[in-house]
């Protein structure tokens, strides 16, 4: 039995990575299910070659730079991440996933009312979420918190290294006054 799947242009969120490193390559393989648009900065070109992925496009590249064909260049006054964000929300992109290997998603809070951004390490997932966003996970699930204000959740209980744990089975919802929480999980 086959499925047939129909993935409009701009329906998954676009990948940009921005350092490699050690990044797991299943959760690579995971985020490049759905062929998004993957972007990388010069740096990680030869790397993503030599894994067999299409690179649709280049930051901030040298100007002797060789790529594959129909590979674009997008050049940024601005640092690459902020290249590339500015480069999707102009072109409309709903989503990003960022590989980097720091999680710094407070850095990219002027972006957030433009494009949801999903900012990944070597180790964990970090994203911002709106009040009442809800979550089902398995029990012992870690969530790093960045607290910067008082919010409220369910089933989840804080460890004394700051971590939260969560409780059982089922939803974590959280609840918070501020326009975003910062959250991240352990890979």
């Amino acid at each position: 039995m086959s499925s047939h799947h129909i993935v409009r242009e701009k329906q998954e969120p676009a990948l940009y990575i921005h350092h490699l490193g050690d990044f797991n390559e299943e959760y690579l393989g995971q985020l490049l299910e759905w062929s998004p648009t993957l972007i990388v900065n010069e740096a990680n070109y030869e790397k993503l070659i030599s894994l067999g992925l299409k690179v649709d496009v280049v930051v901030n590249s040298s100007a002797d730079a060789v790529f594959q064909e129909n590979t674009k260049v997008l050049k940024g006054v601005e640092d690459n991440i902020q290249a590339v964000l500015n480069h999707l929300v102009a072109e409309k992109y709903p989503a990003v996933n960022i590989i980097s290997s720091e999680a710094k998603l407070m850095d990219l809070t002027a972006y957030l009312g433009n494009i949801d951004i999903v900012l990944f390490t070597d180790t964990e997932k970090r994203y911002a979420i709106k009040s009442g966003f809800s979550i089902w996970k398995p029990k012992g699930s870690i969530f790093k918190i960045e607290v910067i204000s008082y919010f409220e959740t369910s089933n989840l209980k804080q460890e004394e290294n700051g971590d939260f744990i969560v409780i059982n089975d089922g939803f974590v919802t959280f609840n918070f006054t501020t326009a975003y929480l910062f959250i991240s999980e352990v890979l």
